[in-house]
C-alpha cells in the first residue's frame, strides 16, 4: 500500500468524500445493453434474457491475494474482476453484469483508486458485461469484493456433479504460469515478464466456458485454487476418480527455464498453481473435444471397497499437494 501520507497536492479518497469518489468511478463505467438503471439508484436494474441468473462472488484482500508493491491497481482491478467472471465461465455461462464493493483508509489516494476501477471495467468489457454498482466504505486496509452474474442463454448449467467414468479430463488456458510469476516476484525479480505479467493479471479463456456447455461437457470448474484441489470438487462432486497423465501437459519455455533456474519442478505450478483461472472440464471420450481444449486424462469409477485419493497422477497421489486452501 502506499504511504499512509499522501504526496503533496494528490488527493485522497478523506479529500473527495464517498460521493465525490462514487461519482469519479462513476464516469469510468461503461454500459450494456442489458442495463436498465446503473448506477445512482438504490439498486440497479440488468435484464435476465434466460430467465435464470448465474451469480458468483470473490474477495481479495491486501497482503492475502495481492502485494501492490508487485502489481499496480490497474491490474489489481483486472485480477479482481477476472476471479470471477472466470466462475461464470465455467457454469457455462456469459458475464452480464458485475457490482463491486471496495473497502479502503481515507487515506489511499483517489488516482490509485481510479486506476483500479478502470482494471475492473476493462475486464468486464472483455466479456460484454458492464459493472451496474457497488459499495464504497472505510477499511484499515484495501479489499475487493467483485460479485458477477451472468446467463445461460438457455442452457443448463455446467455443475461438478456430472464427470463420468471414462470420460476425457481436458484443459482450456494457461496452467503454472502465473504462480511461476509469484514465484519470480518473491524472489525479488521481474522477469521472465511473461511469467510476472500472466501473475497480475490473468486471461482466463472466458469464451471457452460457453463453448464447452454447447459441445456437451458434463462437468466443469474453474481452476482458482489449483487443478489438482479443483478437479478434487469435480471427482468427489461426481463420486469418480480421475486420473492425470503428466505427459500430456505443455511445459511452456519460461516455466522450463524458471524451473530450472529455481530448482524445481515446473509440474508443480502446472499442477497446484490457479491464479491462472484455466477451466478443467469432463467431456464423454466419443466426442471430438472443443477448439481451445486438449486432453490430459481421464475418469475412472471410485472403488468403494477401498479408500482412495480423488485424482492421481500417474497413477499416485502428487507429492507436492493439492494446492491452495485459505484455512
Amino acid at each position: 500500500m502506499s504511504d499512509p501520507q499522501s504526496a503533496e497536492g494528490r488527493q485522497t479518497l478523506g479529500d473527495v468524500g464517498e460521493f465525490g469518489v462514487i461519482n469519479a468511478l462513476r464516469s469510468r463505467l461503461t454500459g450494456s445493453p442489458l442495463l436498465d438503471v446503473g448506477p445512482g439508484d438504490d439498486a440497479a436494474v440488468l435484464r435476465v434474457p434466460d430467465g435464470r441468473v448465474v451469480v458468483t462472488t470473490d474477495t481479495l484482500i491486501d497482503r492475502v491475494h495481492f502485494r501492490t508493491d508487485w502489481a499496480g491497481p490497474y491490474d489489481i482491478g483486472r485480477r479482481a474482476a477476472a476471479t470471477s467472471l472466470a466462475d461464470i465461465s465455467a457454469m457455462g455461462a456469459t458475464a452480464t453484469g458485475l457490482l463491486v464493493a471496495l473497502s479502503a483508509p481515507a487515506t489511499q489516494e483517489l488516482d490509485w483508486t481510479m486506476k483500479l476501477a478502470q482494471g475492473i471495467s476493462d475486464e468486464a468489457d472483455l466479456v460484454g458485461a458492464a459493472v451496474v454498482g457497488g459499495d464504497l466504505t472505510r477499511a484499515p486496509t484495501v479489499a475487493v469484493t467483485v460479485t458477477a452474474m451472468g446467463d445461460l442463454a438457455g442452457r443448463s448449467p455446467v455443475l461438478r456433479s456430472g464427470a463420468r467414468p471414462y470420460d476425457i479430463v481436458a484443459i482450456a488456458g494457461r496452467l503454472g504460469w502465473a504462480e511461476a510469476g509469484l514465484a519470480v516476484l518473491a524472489r525479488g525479480f521481474n522477469s521472465p515478464r511473461a511469467l510476472v505479467n500472466a501473475y497480475r493479471h490473468p486471461e482466463p479463456p472466458y469464451d471457452r466456458g460457453p463453448a464447452a456447455a454447447q459441445a456437451g461437457a458434463t462437468a466443469m470448474a474453474d481452476v482458482s485454487d489449483g487443478l489438482l484441489g479443483d478437479l478434487s470438487h469435480i471427482a468427489r462432486a461426481s463420486g469418480v476418480v480421475a486420473h492425470l497423465e503428466s505427459d500430456l501437459f505443455e511445459v511452456a519455455d519460461p516455466l522450463a527455464a524458471v524451473a530450472a533456474a529455481y530448482g524445481t519442478d515446473p509440474m508443480i505450478w502446472i499442477l497446484t498453481g490457479g491464479q491462472d483461472h484455466a477451466l478443467v472440464a469432463t467431456f464423454d471420450r466419443g466426442q471430438p473435444l472443443p477448439e481451445g481444449f486438449y486432453a490430459v486424462g481421464h475418469i475412472e469409477p471410485q472403488d468403494e471397497s477401498k479408500a482412495s485419493d480423488r485424482v492421481l497422477v500417474d497413477g499416485a497421489v502428487f507429492s507436492a499437494g493439492p494446492g491452495y486452501r485459505h484455512f
